[in-house]
């Protein structure tokens, strides 16, 4: 059936007078509101107001503009029903064909610190939402419209079609018509429910997620899985929206490994490299150079880095790319990569390259983890912690260097999975024990893992000692210095143990497990 007419009524207007300048061409009348309508009219296209088909003016303040039989009837009435075309003619109702609208900017006006209450209430569209699901309804005879990236498929499919829109691509476009108008509804409730002066609660009674497919990787954890990657609708994409620069497809192992290694290097001032296997941590090294960051990560583990994710929070050089292609890795994620270095690691087929900015966690940012039946909810642990606030709980007070270590050290076992120790001097991790039932093990682990000498370095514990067993454990391998939580009901008798080993200890009355 071909387009005669269409409604636009939009608040993001970009791209609007080429679309309105494309449908006048194809000889579609144009009606419009308010903003929408003297932009049109200024840029010369033939466009009758709303106001002049209902006979009503706007009212309200613009709330009330097209909540009309006239502009309603003739969005919803299924051309394929004799008796509806028949009201239409009755009534002197016009079909409209076309529904481009876009709504208030809710999100963004709420999240404005400086908008007033009643501000945020003003963006609550309601016209809008009513035309967009009206028109998704009837998308069997209308096109609803709703994100200006669809402009250009529209006028093309309407030129190829002599006037009409297939309904497979009528169908796509009302569905995320829907999807949009769900989430914006969504995001009013939400923002309603947070401003609730009587909530005793620090997470919404009722949560929303708005996610939008990026794409599916092969399979999932193990080839039998099915898997997706999703990002927040309307945001940049997954990790800040990432490029892959070269290699294989990315597998879902992949990807939560470079959350994982992205998510170490990023509070780091200095230039940082992480190695990450299966979530864990094989070495993370600081230094002055991509170059020597990776080779202390690397001197942390070597054999566990075959066939890891390297985040760089760098661009990678040619000299840093020339020692990393030397071994198996399954991806490097970086800001960014010098040519030279991606002539060089472009020779490596399977390798895949990530652009990815820094990580800029938004502030109250969420960490979901799904469970049978539901989902648990968290704030994310990534709070920045001073070291000046830790407590010394020995006789003796670590020294410069070994708080280096130290602070290092603690910005690392966040990330490892408990029961977690890290051994480590003021450039990089020496050896790691994580996930292990008794912490104990975790301190043996960790110990046996150094390849590099322990006599000298540091450890830092993600929770408290339980016993003193594994501090000796530690004091065996030459550990000075130790940064631990605190808590422990036998605290004393682990900080009697230290003080008998001449080892400092400072508590930070924070604990990081992960799970």
């Amino acid at each position: 059936m071909k387009a005669t007419r269409a409604l636009i009524s939009v608040y993001d207007k970009r791209e609007v007078v080429d679309l309105a300048r494309g449908l006048t061409r194809l000889g579609i009348d144009l009606l419009s509101t308010g903003g929408t309508f003297r932009q049109l009219e200024g840029a010369g296209i033939p466009v009758t107001q709303v106001a002049d088909v209902t006979g009503f003016p706007e009212i309200l303040g613009g709330r009330v503009k097209t909540l009309h039989p006239r502009i309603h009837g003739g969005i919803l009435a299924d051309r394929s029903r004799a008796s509806h075309v028949t009201e239409l003619r009755e009534h002197s109702i016009a079909p409209i064909d076309l529904v481009i609208v876009n709504l208030y900017p809710f999100r963004e006006t709420a999240t404005n610190q400086d908008m007033t209450y009643g501000q945020v209430i003003e963006m609550i569209d309601i016209g809008g939402p009513c035309m967009v699901r009206a028109a998704a309804k009837n998308h069997f005879g209308v096109v609803a419209v709703v994100d200006p990236d669809d402009y250009p498929q529209v006028l093309a499919a309407l030129e190829e079609g002599s006037g009409g829109v297939p309904e497979s691509l009528r169908r796509r476009l009302a569905i995320k018509a829907f999807r949009h108008t769900q989430a914006y509804d969504a995001a009013i409730a939400t923002w309603l429910e947070s401003q609730a002066e009587d909530s005793e609660h620090r997470h919404p009674g009722h949560f929303f997620l708005d996610l939008e497919k990026e794409f599916e990787p092969r399979y999932g954890e193990n080839p039998h899985q099915a898997a997706a990657l999703y990002s927040t609708a309307g945001g940049p994409g997954v990790f800040g929206g990432f490029q892959q620069l070269h290699g294989k497809e990315l597998s879902f192992n992949n990807l939560l490994d470079v959350d994982a290694a992205r998510r170490m290097v990023a509070q780091s001032a200095k230039p940082t490299v992480a190695i990450i296997k299966h979530n864990n941590p094989c070495g993370m090294g600081v230094g002055k150079s991509p170059l020597q960051s990776y080779q202390r990560a690397l001197e942390c583990d070597p054999t566990s880095a075959f066939g890891s994710i390297v985040a760089v929070n760098r661009t990678v050089d040619g000299e840093a790319a020339a020692v990393m292609a030397e071994l198996f890795i399954e991806v490097i994620v970086a800001p960014d990569f010098e040519p030279e270095a991606l002539q060089q690691l472009s020779t490596k087929k399977a390798l895949r390259l990530l652009k990815a900015p820094p990580i800029d966690s938004p502030e109250g940012g969420l960490d979901l983890r799904s469970v049978d039946g539901g989902m648990l909810v968290q704030s994310l642990d990534d709070e920045r912690e001073d070291p000046s606030s830790w407590a010394c709980a020995t006789r003796r007070s670590p020294n410069e260097i070994e708080l280096e270590a130290l602070e290092l050290g603690w910005r690392v076992v966040r990330h490892v999975k408990s029961n977690a120790i890290v051994i480590g001097n003021r450039h990089q991790t020496v050896g790691i024990g994580a996930g292990q039932m008794s912490r104990v093990d975790s301190c043996r682990i960790a110990v046996q893992k150094a390849v590099l000498e322990t006599a000298g370095c540091v450890a830092a514990s993600d929770a408290f000692f339980p016993f003193s067993d594994g501090l000796e454990v530690l004091a065996e391998a030459g550990i000075t210095a130790v940064v631990q939580p605190g808590g422990s009901k036998r605290d004393d008798e682990v900080i009697a143990a230290a003080d008998e080993r001449d080892i400092a200890m400072l508590l930070t009355g924070v604990r990081h497990f992960r799970h």
